[in-house]
């Protein structure tokens, strides 16, 4: 490489001048969030939602209670009817 095309170059593009940066002044701009209705409604919903057990522990002590004692009777037409309609619903 020959260093007088190297100096030329450098002289085109002045990358041996080191140039002043200049600070930049505060703003008075400040960040903000807003939270809408629709989100904080939706916020407080979750967190009820995340208190509530996932198992309703009386309903299945009542149910456990009539089995044993041969009072928990179930129709075939409301389990088949359930079992369709939960088919149905996972395909949509």
């Amino acid at each position: 490489m020959r260093i007088e095309a190297y100096n030329k170059v450098n002289q085109i593009y002045n990358t041996s001048k080191v140039r002043n940066v200049k600070k930049t002044e505060k703003s008075s701009f400040q960040d903000k969030l807003e939270i809408s209705q629709t989100a904080n409604d939706y916020s407080i919903a979750k967190q009820a939602v995340d208190q509530t057990p996932d198992v309703r522990e009386d309903k299945i002590n009542e149910i456990k209670k009539r089995m044993e004692s041969g009072t928990y009777n179930v129709s075939m037409e409301d389990v088949a009817e359930k079992i369709v309609s939960r088919y149905f619903d996972e395909l949509i």
